[in-house]
């Protein structure tokens, strides 16, 4: 299987920090998770080099709540790279709810890479791109 075409997973518990005055996870906490992940994907799949040379910022964040989710439940978030034009770089994430697989958010997110010296856009290596793009 291409690496670039793999799904990564993060497991979450809900607890007493992410639920609102509504008795359920706040909507901003899913986009916290989102970033989350994508973070974890990174750090997980790439050299020390790659690190050290680049960092990843939003450019645009797509969310969809389908379901709540409450205090104490055991869920997944399931992220995967999308395509990469120039320096805009696609990713999706989808939190599940283990026990069931029910999709509670489905997000379309877009990154660009940054230098992490200049902090300005920088394209990334050959290599990176591979794994975090399908095209």
């Amino acid at each position: 299987m291409n690496v670039a075409t793999e799904k990564f997973e993060m497991p979450i518990t809900v607890d007493n920090s992410h639920i609102d005055q509504l008795g359920h996870v706040n909507n901003t906490v899913y986009l916290k998770w989102v970033q989350e992940a994508a973070t974890a994907h990174w750090m997980a799949r790439t050299t020390d080099a790659e690190k050290q040379t680049w960092y990843w910022v939003v450019t645009r964040h797509e969310i969809d709540y389908k379901y709540p989710a409450f205090l104490g439940e055991v869920l997944k978030a399931v992220t995967w790279v999308g395509k990469a034009k120039e320096l805009r770089y696609e990713r999706f994430t989808e939190i599940r709810r283990v026990k069931d697989d029910a999709l509670l958010a489905r997000a379309r997110t877009e990154w660009c890479p940054i230098d992490t010296q200049t902090f300005r856009p920088r394209a990334v290596s050959e290599a990176v791109r591979e794994k975090f793009s399908t095209g």
